[in-house]
């Protein structure tokens, strides 16, 4: 899509779970663009994509919501209405709160997965971003959410999660602990994370779908 890669950010992940994973499968991954919002001119733009994942017979595995976040491209005239509403979280105080700590070097180690972004390892680069120096994945910091709701909820069982749903609002910096607040109704989880020690929101509106 011609973007400028040094400004993108993850914006949002929704992840639906159809049928347990296997320990070993041909996977076959359909991707498709949903759609691309125009913020305005110094706003950015939201791209939103899916993927489905089918195992070797056509069935669904899991299907992929996520957007991300374009600092640096917005004012190309497209529509700015129509966005997904957001999950909303209750009012009342959380039924229950973790602390998640992160590693100094985290990002160097979530690199492992494949993401290779330098925008999670090269000082210079962050600087190039706008951060004072390389930021958290989002995909990391969403995995952390899921632990929380793991131990909290789950009874450690992953086979219990049916969808898992994050908003990134700011990144988290490596070392720094995230802090989850958790609401549950049902078998919906809602939860928000903070970093604390930097006053921020981390992840807003954040749902779980337990079995």
């Amino acid at each position: 899509m011609n973007l400028n890669r040094v400004m993108v950010v993850d914006g949002e992940r929704d992840i639906t779970f159809h049928k347990p994973f296997a320990t070993a499968a041909h996977i076959t991954a359909d991707s498709t663009v949903l759609d691309v919002f125009d913020k305005g001119k110094d706003k950015g733009a939201v791209i939103r994509h899916q993927t489905v994942l089918r195992d070797e017979k056509g069935d669904k595995l899991a299907t992929l919501v996520a957007s991300r976040f374009a600092r640096g491209d917005g004012g190309f005239g497209g529509p700015s209405d129509g966005q997904p509403e957001p999950h909303k979280v209750p009012e009342r105080a959380p039924d229950k709160v973790v602390d998640i700590t992160t590693r100094p070097d985290q990002a160097l180690i979530y690199r492992l997965c494949g993401d290779r972004n330098p925008l999670h390892s090269d000082p210079e680069f962050a600087k190039k971003a706008g951060f004072p120096r390389p930021i958290l994945h989002g995909m990391c910091t969403y995995g952390i959410t899921c632990r929380g709701v793991l131990q909290t909820y789950a009874d450690y069982d992953p086979s219990a999660f049916k969808q898992h749903a994050a908003r990134f609002s700011s990144p988290v910096f490596p070392g720094e602990t995230v802090t989850m607040e958790l609401w549950k109704d049902g078998n919906v989880v809602s939860f928000e994370a903070k970093v604390k020690s930097r006053g921020v929101t981390v992840i807003k509106s954040g749902k779980t779908v337990l079995a």
